[in-house]
């Protein structure tokens, strides 16, 4: 049987790469895996600032991605596992809102 979150549905989580460090807690915290640490995209890696092209590149070029980020059941841990802050929790509408303000 599925487990069903109080939170599932209302956000998702999403990554700053340009902070992220690719450390991993965020994957060993996460009560229903929603991430996965791994090579960064290359549309992804063009869009980091300075800095956040450096530190990428010093930190092995790696990133923590959200590819089930719709099982997100909200419990927070992965932002408080963070060393970098680089992951906040975003309700759906307001990422869909900006997704569509972006044209995706």
């Amino acid at each position: 049987m599925e487990r069903k979150g109080k939170g599932r549905g209302i956000v998702v989580p999403v990554v700053n790469f340009n902070r992220c460090e690719a450390k991993g807690p965020c994957v060993t915290t996460c009560p229903v895996d929603v991430f996965e640490v791994r090579p960064i995209d290359p549309e992804d890696y063009i869009k980091l600032s300075f800095f956040g092209r450096l530190k990428n590149r010093v930190h092995g070029g790696r990133v923590a991605y959200t590819p089930r980020a719709d099982v997100c059941e909200a419990c927070g841990l992965c932002v408080k596992a963070c060393p970098e802050r680089a992951i906040s929790l975003v309700p759906v509408r307001k990422l869909a809102q900006v997704n569509s303000d972006h044209g995706v």
